[in-house]
């Protein structure tokens, strides 16, 4: 079942949806403005947190003597980055430029804490993918350049696949078969273990059990359909069955149980390979890349988890000269490749796809050329796809009530329903009409 990627981030009515994210801006006319236009030079500050950044930065400093960026390493966005930009949005005291993820965009324009460089930004619309450029559009505004996308794949240990006789699961229902073989096999060994925030979102994406949507004036919640619920109790089944590690995604137990092959797949986006590089080097040699399983065999669909843009954030007082580096970061050909070295970013610039980096093979995984699994992934990702404006609230909801069902105190269920639950009740606080 091919899908086409015409949007992920904004659904078909972005018009309705700026409306709607209206509603609850402080200042409609400085979130679509925010600052002054400049005349293209200056000094601009840029917080971030991906590997690479900070090298990009100087290159850019060193080919463009009008424009200087300063560049401040910060938490992930989820780990306090976010919070540490919004704070500085309200202090008067923001940088102009800021690593947002695509899901967290329709937050930060929902706060009024982006400006529209559409005017800058329009003419260089041809350059990305149409699904990356809606990640950073809502209606007539563009609130940033698109870096990179996060089309999901299955990263298994192949060396524990080959010993048990096991090949890449083509459905999720193989998959489980293969979890139960795995344990059998040794009891310390698990197929993986749990995932949270936007690595769960992509299980439910790749299924099209949405989370939001727009239905007239109103955003509708879906967090406690029944086809999230086929999701969670597809997951839950696995937890039931003991399957699932207990090691926290991304704990150093996490790291160990890859390095070891007792946690013996990962259902990730392509920038999972640089940290399971980066935090597993035991592993080297042992791991590969398939195509997601499908709930239905033959299908294609494939999630998305994560992709983020160069957002220009509200006060923004050279927005012309930020324009100028975010798009130079998202197209700059050895600048970007640097970013897929140290960071394994999946770029949004169309003319990037054919980058050497993406072509060669990985020694890590067994000299495999992984993107090319990537490659055909990103096409087939679900269109039907649109994040809510309090994502940073849902997201911490989620995982709280998330970490519990997966440690065994309650079910996965549960935690899509208090987290609707929670969600609407903030939309309504917001002022927000809301659906469910």
């Amino acid at each position: 079942m091919k899908r086409t990627r015409t949007r992920t981030a904004v659904a078909a009515g972005a018009v309705t949806l700026t409306l709607v994210l209206g509603g609850c801006s402080s200042s409609g006319s400085e979130s679509a403005g925010g600052g002054g236009d400049g005349d293209g030079t200056g000094s601009l500050k840029f917080w971030g947190w991906s590997p690479g950044y900070a090298d990009a930065v100087k290159a850019f400093n060193k080919a463009h003597p009008d424009i200087k960026v300063e560049y401040q390493e910060v938490q992930p966005g989820a780990k306090g980055g976010y919070q540490k930009m919004l704070n500085a949005v309200q202090a008067g005291n923001a940088p102009c430029l800021a690593q947002v993820g695509y899901e967290t965009l329709p937050s930060f324009a929902a706060q009024g804490a982006l400006t529209d460089v559409s005017k800058f930004a329009n003419g260089d619309k041809g350059d990305f993918q149409k699904a990356a450029w809606s990640s950073v559009s809502l209606g007539d505004a563009v609130y940033g350049s698109p870096v990179d996308t996060g089309p999901m794949a299955l990263f298994y240990n192949k060396k524990v696949y080959d010993e048990l006789h096991l090949k890449p699961p083509k459905t999720w229902d193989e998959y489980k078969s293969q979890a139960k073989k795995i344990h059998a096999s040794d009891p310390k060994r698990y197929v993986s273990s749990p995932y949270l925030n936007y690595d769960y979102a992509g299980l439910s994406w790749q299924a099209g059990a949405s989370w939001f949507g727009i239905d007239g004036d109103a955003w509708k919640v879906g967090l406690g359909s029944a086809a999230n619920q086929k999701v969670a109790g597809y997951w839950q089944g696995l937890v039931d069955d003991g399957l699932i590690s207990k090691a926290p995604m991304y704990d150093q137990s996490w790291y160990t149980g890859i390095g070891s092959g007792n946690i013996a797949s990962v259902v990730g986006a392509v920038w999972q390979a640089g940290v399971i590089k980066g935090g597993a080097k035991d592993g080297s040699g042992d791991w590969a890349v398939a195509p997601m399983p499908q709930w239905k065999a033959g299908d294609t669909a494939v999630g998305n988890a994560g992709g983020s843009a160069t957002a220009v954030l509200k006060g923004c007082k050279s927005s012309k000269a930020a324009w100028t580096f975010a798009h130079w970061l998202s197209t700059d050909r050895k600048a970007y490749a640097g970013l897929v070295d140290k960071a394994s970013l999946y770029p949004a610039a169309t003319a990037l796809l054919d980058l050497p980096q993406l072509k060669a093979k990985d020694e890590y995984f067994g000299g495999q050329k992984i993107y090319d699994v990537f490659a055909k992934a990103a096409p087939e990702v679900n269109s039907d796809w649109t994040w809510g404006p309090v994502m940073t609230k849902t997201s911490a909801d989620l995982d709280d009530a998330l970490s519990t069902a997966w440690a065994g105190k309650g079910t996965l269920k549960d935690a899509l329903r208090t987290t609707q639950d929670k969600t609407v009740g903030e939309l309504k606080n917001q002022g927000l009409k809301v659906t469910e």
